[in-house]
């Protein structure tokens, strides 16, 4: 399979942070490559709990369901042993008091979800590429994922733009290659003013975005993620350019559609752009949304904030907008499962990573005001959308593990 080198992509010029990040200044503009070198070897980890659960799950174990429980062997590193943490996700190097947010385990209704292994990782993806598309989230996917493996191995960065939102790493002992391309909407968008956070933005919803599509051919997963940037207001057009519509713009005329119309329509077109690359034969793995409700005390930008310092005690279902996006989400990845089936694509997956159900339970997980210094004095919204690191964001990359090796 053709090894997946990202391009210098014409990309379109997007904010650095989704929704509740507005910083003004350079200082706290977090480059991809933290500024921290590891205090602990490559090899060595940064814990080794007598409890850690190994081996495969059951088939047939339903690993999205579940709860979180204590546990007194995590973290699986630090802001001091790994140096590829975001600025604003380095909860431990802003210094968030409580840390008992990072002593709970994901555990399965039924089985347990095995620990994750960096080695064991990195034999699952030899000789492979990997590609993350989406947003900021996908983004502290991907960082979660190198942060886990760098126990074994430290990537070298083989970039060829000096945009941080488009980086490729490469694993030469494994010849594994990592790459994230951002595209908060996964379908061409442009913004019609300056205001990237209250600005209105055109979504040309039938059509993928060039920042991604023309680059992951040669990968073998794909992994695509988008929501949280579906709330802004938004002008909708479909068929060569033509308005349908718009979510919040206020013209007359112009119809109101819902945040679960234009988040449908993007799935459903990069799904499809996905199955229609020419020589794709690799696995699009589709990760459902991050909450969008943890929240308190006000909107993102009305001083609302996430103190929360453990996971909720009673399982607590997924609702309002983030059910209504959600269900969008599985919808049209188990339309796209089925019309893929049916064009008998040789050789191509589809698999659902279905994050949300335990995320909404961690509302303690976020950043909220530690992604700066508190003395500092930058503009910074409260951030109770993205994870710290380390964080519950960890245990996507436990679920992906399990994922490939199910697949294998």
């Amino acid at each position: 399979m053709q090894k997946l080198r990202l391009v210098n992509p014409t990309a379109l010029s997007l904010p650095a942070v989704a929704i509740v990040l507005l910083v003004v200044g350079t200082r706290l503009r977090g480059y991809f490559f933290g500024t921290y070198s590891p205090a602990i070897p490559s090899g060595s980890g940064v814990r080794n709990s007598t409890s850690a659960v190994a081996g495969r799950v059951p088939e047939g174990c339903d690993i999205f369901r579940g709860e979180w429980v204590p546990d007194d062997g995590a973290p699986y590193y630090t802001n001091r042993s790994c140096a590829f943490i975001q600025e604003h996700q380095n909860c431990m190097k802003y210094g968030r008091p409580d840390l008992g947010f990072l002593r709970w385990r994901w555990r399965p209704d039924g089985c347990e979800l095995a620990r994750f292994d960096a080695a064991r990782f990195l034999q699952v993806v030899r000789n492979r590429s990997m590609a993350f598309v989406g947003d900021s989230l996908a983004r502290n996917h991907m960082q979660s994922l190198v942060c886990l493996l760098s126990k074994v191995e430290y990537p070298t960065d083989i970039s060829t733009t000096d945009d941080q939102e488009f980086r490729t790493l490469y694993y030469e002992s494994h010849d594994f290659t990592l790459s994230i391309f951002r595209s908060p909407f996964l379908v061409k968008a442009n913004l019609s003013d300056n205001d990237p956070d209250h600005g209105l933005w055109n979504l040309y919803l039938d059509e993928p975005d060039d920042a991604w599509l023309p680059f992951v051919s040669g990968a073998d997963y794909i992994i695509i993620s988008a929501a949280s940037w579906f709330t802004h207001p938004s002008m909708f057009y479909e068929a060569g350019g033509r308005l349908v519509g718009c979510k919040s713009c206020g013209i007359p005329g112009v119809p109101e559609l819902t945040l679960r119309y234009s988040l449908r329509a993007a799935f459903r077109t990069a799904l499809r752009a996905i199955a229609g690359l020419e020589g794709f034969t690799g696995t699009a793995i589709v990760r459902t949304l991050t909450p969008t409700s943890h929240f308190e005390g006000g909107e993102w930008d009305k001083g609302g904030d996430c103190r929360r310092t453990r996971p909720y005690a009673a399982r607590v279902g997924v609702s309002g907008q983030d059910l209504e996006l959600h269900e969008a989400q599985v919808e049209e990845f188990a339309a796209a499962k089925e019309e893929a089936a049916r064009g008998r694509r040789g050789g191509m997956r589809m698999m659902l990573m279905d994050t949300t159900a335990a995320m909404v339970l961690r509302p303690d997980g976020h950043p909220s005001r530690y992604g700066h210094w508190a003395h500092e004095n930058v503009t910074l919204y409260n951030d109770c959308v993205h994870w710290c690191l380390p964080g519950p964001v960890d245990v996507w990359n436990e679920m992906l593990l399990h994922m490939l090796l199910a697949a294998a």
